[in-house]
This record gives C-alpha cells, structure tokens and sequence, in this order.
C-alpha cells in the first residue's frame, strides 16, 4: 500500500472506472459565485471612486481567460471582448472589458499573498467537495515539495532595453492534491532559504513530509519542519560539505552489500519506457551512531543513498547516477516514495507553467504583475488536472485547446463538478447504467 496520499490519482481512478460524466452543461454560476466571494476579500490598492472596474471582474476575467488557453495581457482583453455576452452572466461589467493595460496594470497592484490565499483556498474547498463527493479518503502522508523557479522572459525592464536578474519563484508544492500552496517572488537564489522557513512555519505539517533540494538542508529549516511536528527528507550535496562527505564514505560497495542481503532497509524498481530501462535502488541506515553531528540535526532518523542505472537498448551505453538523502524517516518504502515524489514539483508544475501556460515566453516587466499572473496560471493548471478524467485523459495541452475551442461546454463540464449534487447525480447515473 501506498505510504504517501495521493487523493488526486485515486480521483482520477474512481472517474475512469465508473465512467462518470457530469452532464450538466449550464453556466456553473454556483461555482463561479464562490469564486467571486473569494476574490472580493482581495484588497483593492487603487484609489477609491477613480476606477472604471471592478477589482473582482479584473480578476475573474483574467482567470476566465487563461482557463481558455490565454497567455498575454492583449489575449485577456481580447477573451473579454470574444466572451462578454456571456461572461454578463456572472458579472455586472457596466463599463464593458477593460485594456490589456489595465488587466496588466491592476495586476501590478494586487497584494500577491491575498490573490494567492483566495485561489488556493478555492482549490481546496472544491477539492474537498469531490473528496466527500466520492468518498476519498486520506490515508497516508502528504508530501510537501519546495523549490525554487527562474522565470527566463522576465530579465528586462519595462519600455527599455536594459537587462536584470530574471525573477525568482519559490514555490511549496503540495504533491498529493497537485496544488501550488504558495508562489513567492525572490532576489537571489539564496534567499529562497529564509522565505522557505518563513513559509514552513505557517503550514500545517503534522502528517506531511516536506521534502527538498540540497540548498533547504540546512540545521534551521529542518528544526522548524521537526516543531511543527512534520517529517522530512533533503538532498546532500557540497553545501553541507561534512555531512556529505560522511554519508558518501558509509554507502561503500560493501556496506550496500549487507544493506540488500538483510532486504529490510533496501527497495528496488525497474521501469522500461521506449528504449529506456532504469533501474532504480534505494539503501536506508538508521544505524547513525558513526554520524558525529547526529544530534544537531533535529529528528533524524537515518541516511538514504538513491542509485539510478539507465541502459539504452539501442545504443547499449548505461549511465549511473548516486544521490545522498539525510531523513527523519525510518521505512524505506516512504523515502523511495517521497525522494521520486519530489520531482513532481518540476514536472507536474515548472515544467507545464513553462510548456503549457507560456511562462517562458512571457516578457512581463513588472514583478508583482507576472507573480500574480503566474499564480492565476496555478490555479488553471491543477484545474486542468481535475478535468483530465472528465476529458478523456487528453494532455494538458489538448485540453488547452479543447477549452478554446469549446469554452462554454468545457468550463461547464469542469466547474459543474464541484457541484456535490451534479456530481452525486452523475455518480448514481453511472452506477445505474452499470447494473443494466
């Protein structure tokens, strides 16, 4: 069994096997409505009695757009202006759509830590509605990814040619639900280490593993993981240079030996894909006693060495890689778990912000504008991942273009399935068609 919760896969499990379809095709005004409520508790920093929009219709158009595979400002405005007969059935819009320069504008504007609170907190209610919906339970840890994202169009200043540091995302990923839980803009590379620990104080971690890349393996991060009750894994590498050193000269070859001969702290898979076959070990110590800075490290509980060996059938030519992990955890199976989870963090997030949602070509100057816009492409993108199973298993970028092309039927298929009711309904349709 399963040692890390994964509620979406088993989502999209119950969806494919019981052939549910939510066939309620009307505007999904309901879902829409608690959108809405959640986006005007977003302050608005404009001056008050001077503005022509609505903050909450700026917000709500933006996000519509981008579900319906908008990647630009001038493809918002012109979404609104396509979308606007019917967008009038959720929003007032007494002044019609606004510019690409307002919706560029406002974004600039808007408090990121709010924006962020209201779409995440829209993400788990409905989540939790299809949790309850379908009976999904929540068995195993959750994991908790942190890592950090270069957005490569935004290394120029606005309406000049002059260069500057591409801005820095750090994002904490929450793996189990596919939900980007905070997205926060970044200076230096090194910074990401105290607003990681800032942001790791505030969450809730008992149950939860946070895992991380060599730079978060520090002594500090991993004592607040430990007081907030949550368990850990982090990569070694030469910033930790002593510690590394340490765990690379205990996994000799001998040592692995009687790691694999004993059976119990040692986990293999093998995974063949084209011409690829990779075989992957992973080796646990909990016998750390060698360790001589064991009791500076809050927690810890052992040491994993993770080896992959790649052979290619056709070139015949095999490449090894070995990567060292310092843990708080004891059973081999849940690191091997969390160690391959953490990588969905880049490809179930950077890789389809950059690939599918046009973050990489996106040339936005102004920081907090793109940081907001990124965390609207967020929110269509674990969106995207619930319709999945709705829409045939098709590609996030298929879907992109389904919505496009089919934008009123596919949000409706989409948000109607928040709708406890409609998708009960659907639910009890399915089971009936089965027992005929």
């Amino acid at each position: 069994m399963a040692k890390i919760s994964r509620p979406l896969v088993e989502y999209k499990e119950i969806i494919q096997s019981s052939g549910i379809t939510p066939g309620d095709y009307s505007p999904p005004k309901r879902t829409i409505k608690r959108l809405i409520r959640l986006l005007k508790g977003v302050d608005d920093a404009r001056i008050v009695n001077m503005t022509d929009y609505p903050l909450h219709e700026i917000l709500l158009i933006a996000f519509l757009a981008i579900l319906g595979n908008s990647s630009s400002w001038n493809e918002i405005e012109k979404f609104g202006k396509m979308k606007e007969k019917w967008l009038r059935k959720f929003l007032v819009l007494k002044n019609g759509i606004p510019s690409h320069d307002t919706f560029r504008r406002v974004f600039a504007l808007v408090d990121s830590a709010q924006l962020e609170r209201a779409t995440v907190f829209f993400l788990m209610e409905n989540i939790d509605k299809i949790k309850k919906s379908l009976s999904i339970g929540s068995e195993g840890k959750r994991l908790m990814c942190v890592d950090g994202k270069e957005e490569r169009g935004t290394g120029r200043k606005y309406d000049s040619d002059a260069k500057q540091p591409n801005l820095q995302l750090l994002h904490v990923y929450d793996a189990s639900d596919g939900i980007c839980l905070f997205s926060r803009p970044i200076e230096e590379k090194t910074n990401e280490i105290p607003t990681a620990q800032d942001i790791l104080k505030e969450l809730q971690l008992k149950n939860t593993i946070v895992s991380f890349d060599a730079l978060h393996t520090q002594k500090r991060t991993i004592a607040i993981i430990a007081a907030g009750k949550g368990d850990y894994i982090g990569a070694l590498k030469g910033n930790q240079e002593t510690c590394f050193n340490e765990v690379a000269d205990y996994f000799t070859e001998e040592n692995k030996k009687k790691i694999r001969e004993k059976g119990v702290n040692y986990y293999k898979t093998l995974d063949k894909a084209h011409s690829q076959v990779e075989t992957r070990r992973f080796y646990l110590t909990t016998s750390i006693n060698w360790f001589e800075d064991k009791e500076d490290w809050p927690h810890l509980k052992g040491f994993l060495c993770y080896e992959t060996a790649t052979y290619d059938t056709i070139t015949k030519k095999e490449t090894k890689e070995c990567r060292y992990y310092i843990t708080s955890m004891k059973d081999i199976q849940t690191c091997a778990e969390a160690v391959r989870g953490h990588w969905s963090v880049e490809t179930q997030l950077h890789w389809h912000l950059d690939a599918n949602m046009g973050e990489d070509d996106n040339t936005t100057a102004d920081r907090n504008a793109f940081t907001n816009l990124s965390i609207m492409n967020k929110l269509a993108l674990s969106l995207y991942k619930l319709a999945q199973p709705l829409m045939e298993n098709n590609s996030i970028r298929m879907i992109r273009k389904v919505f496009s092309w089919g934008y009123e039927e596919s949000i409706a298929l989409l948000l109607n399935s928040f709708d406890e009711k409609v998708l009960k309904h659907a639910l009890e349709n399915a089971n009936a068609k089965k027992t005929r």
